[in-house]
Order: structure tokens, then C-alpha cells, then sequence
């Protein structure tokens, strides 16, 4: 129980369906801030007391579970290292495929508890995984790190339901956290300045901004993990002759960071590594499927085949702004097939 009103409801609709339900919030930050900053970040003191609420208010037990140093260890030391490589991790999912669906599922299961129940709108349908009916809430991506054995121990009760039908609910049901804002952006930086967070933990590194057509060197930057593929703002580019550049690719062992135009972001083909098969197996060595590389991106359909233990996956409509450390999540229709972690793209 997060002390937001999603997992308010999946706790109450998991009582209403006769389940003996537990809440427990996890205490995630060594530090937590006693208020939020606006509806950023989550996992403050604040959070615990809705979540405390919340559960009295439906008369089931609650427990406050410590895995800040495991989230620290898995989460966050992750992002930042895998940004110090030049890639873009995304951390929600990370947290999804460490914490909550390993480090607490495996201990619930130790407990005696059956599964674990999260306010994530996804839908299991005969154990597999498939988007919310609220397209502009649905999770499914950043779940698709589940493995079958763990989608097997997991109950999401929101996914037949819109965010405004779960608002609406909480509000009937007397929960204090109804109209609570959702938190945004990353939860361990609830600032928002992700590029400060880094520079603090990861030192300035200066180097050349270099543009990919003519390799003339055209800015410079203070480290290069401040930067994203596709990033266009925030250059403070000189010499580019008034056209717009946007970042294009991040070379880690030279430090420079590569722009160029438009057309050069369009990725057509990526590999993944260490896939995961949500149904517990590919459907094949090679088939057609829909590919999502964002967790609100739109979808381009694809063909995957596996390359010993790799993925390859050729976009039929190529996508912009594909960067390393990315997910790709392949879907049938609204079923999530598997997912991989981009290694590398190529137009």
C-alpha cells in the first residue's frame, strides 16, 4: 500500500472478494521527507500515514516492511550506473522485476501469503498478463519484467477499471486518499532535476557536443548524463546553421554526446538482451507481434527472432528516440508476450 488511492482500492477490492488481505507499505528512501513536493515522488512519511488510513479504515492488518537498502542497492545505484554508461535505465520497472515482484513476493510467500496484491492497472487473464481498459493508466509495460512464476503469485484487481471509476470508488468507500494526487516522475528524485541528482552522485565529466554529419564539435556539456536520445531542448547549441538538432546517440568512452537532425532518431531495428517470456516461453524462434520501447509510447508493429540469448526486433513503422537501457515489450494484441532490455538500435 503505497498511501496512494490506487492500491487503496486493489486492498479493499481484494477484501470484498473474500481474500484474508495484509497491507504493508514499503519504506524505500533512507531519508524520507515528512511532506511531498507538489504530487512528486512517493514513499514519504506522508504516504505511510495515508497507508495506515487506509487500512484502518477497511479493518485489515498493517505492517511498514524496510527495503531501503535493497532499493538503494537494486534501484537506485542501477540507475545511476547505468546512466554513468550512457544508456536511459527506467527505474519503475527495475523496482518492479527486484523489489516488489522478487524482494517482497518472496517474502510474503516465506510468510504463508498466497500472492501479492498492487494497485498496478494491468489485468491477469489465465495467468497472463494484459493491458488496463484505461489505455492512458495502463502498466503493462513496466510489468512485462514479471516472469510467469511470479505473474502466477500477483493479483492486480484495477485493470478492468478507468482511473475515474478507481477515484470514484475510494470516494464511496470513505478513503481519505480519493482525490490524492498521483506522484510523478521518479520517486527517489522528487525534485524532479534528474540531471542534478546525477551530477551530485556522478561529478561533473565535461565534453563535446559533436554534430553526426559534419563531426564538427558544436557545444559542450558538463556530463553526458544529462542527456537523452531525442532530447532537443537545453543544448545551447552554436554553429548549427538555425536547424534543429536533437541528441542522437551517447558515447560513454569518449564522452561526447552526438546530435543531429530529425530523421537520424528513426530506429527500424534493435537487439534485446535478457529477454523475459511472461507466458513462460517465446511463441516461437521468430513471429510477429506489436513492440512498444516506452512505457506511454506508441506501438509499431514488429518481427522477433532469438539469437541464442538475445532478441532481435525489426520495427515495420520505425520509432523515434529508442535509446540503450530501454525496455522493449512485445505484445499479441493486448497480451504482453515478453520483454528485453535494448542493447543496441540501428536505423
Amino acid at each position: 500500500m503505497s498511501g496512494g488511492v490506487d492500491s487503496a482500492v486493489a486492498a479493499a477490492r481484494a477484501v470484498d472478494a473474500g481474500h484474508d488481505v495484509t497491507g504493508v507499505h514499503l519504506a524505500l528512501s533512507r531519508v524520507p521527507a515528512s511532506t511531498r513536493s507538489g504530487a512528486r515522488g512517493c514513499c514519504t512519511a506522508e504516504d505511510a500515514r495515508d497507508a495506515r488510513r487506509a487500512a484502518d479504515a477497511l479493518g485489515i492488518a498493517f505492517y511498514v516492511w524496510d527495503l531501503a537498502e535493497r532499493f538503494h542497492a537494486d534501484v537506485v545505484d542501477d540507475f545511476v550506473a547505468e546512466y554513468g554508461a550512457g544508456r536511459t535505465p527506467n527505474p519503475c520497472l527495475r523496482c518492479n522485476e527486484r523489489i516488489k515482484f522478487a524482494a517482497v513476493l518472496d517474502r510474503a510467500r516465506a510468510l504463508g501469503y498466497d500472492a501479492v496484491v498492487t494497485g498496478h492497472h494491468a489485468r491477469l487473464h489465465g495467468g497472463a498478463l494484459r493491458r488496463s481498459v484505461d489505455s492512458a493508466k495502463d502498466q503493462s509495460y513496466v510489468l512485462a519484467v514479471c516472469t510467469a512464476e511470479q505473474l502466477a503469485h500477483a493479483m492486480f484487481p484495477l485493470g478492468e477499471s478507468t482511473k475515474d471509476e478507481v477515484r470514484a470508488e475510494a470516494a464511496r468507500r470513505g478513503l481519505a486518499v480519493a482525490a490524492k494526487p498521483d506522484s510523478h516522475d521518479i520517486c527517489f528524485i522528487p525534485d524532479g532535476d534528474t540531471a542534478g541528482f546525477l551530477r551530485r552522485r556522478l561529478g561533473a565529466a565535461p565534453g563535446d557536443v559533436v554534430d553526426d554529419e559534419t563531426d564538427a564539435v558544436v557545444g559542450r556539456h558538463d556530463g553526458a548524463f544529462a542527456y537523452t536520445v531525442g532530447q532537443r531542448r537545453g543544448l545551447g547549441l552554436a554553429h548549427t546553421g538555425g536547424r534543429p538538432r536533437y541528441v542522437l546517440a551517447i558515447e560513454p568512452v569518449s564522452n561526447v554526446v552526438r546530435v543531429g537532425a530529425a530523421d537520424r532518431l528513426d530506429v527500424g531495428r534493435l537487439t534485446g538482451v535478457h529477454p523475459v517470456w511472461t507466458t513462460g516461453r517465446p511463441p516461437s524462434a521468430s513471429f510477429d507481434c506489436s513492440a512498444q520501447v516506452r512505457a506511454h509510447g506508441s506501438t509499431s508493429r514488429a518481427t522477433a527472432r532469438l539469437h541464442r540469448d538475445a532478441l532481435d526486433v525489426t520495427l515495420h513503422n520505425p520509432q523515434r528516440g529508442v535509446a540503450p537501457g530501454q525496455a522493449v515489450v512485445l505484445y499479441d494484441g493486448d497480451t504482453v508476450i515478453g520483454s528485453a532490455t535494448i542493447d543496441s538500435t540501428d536505423a
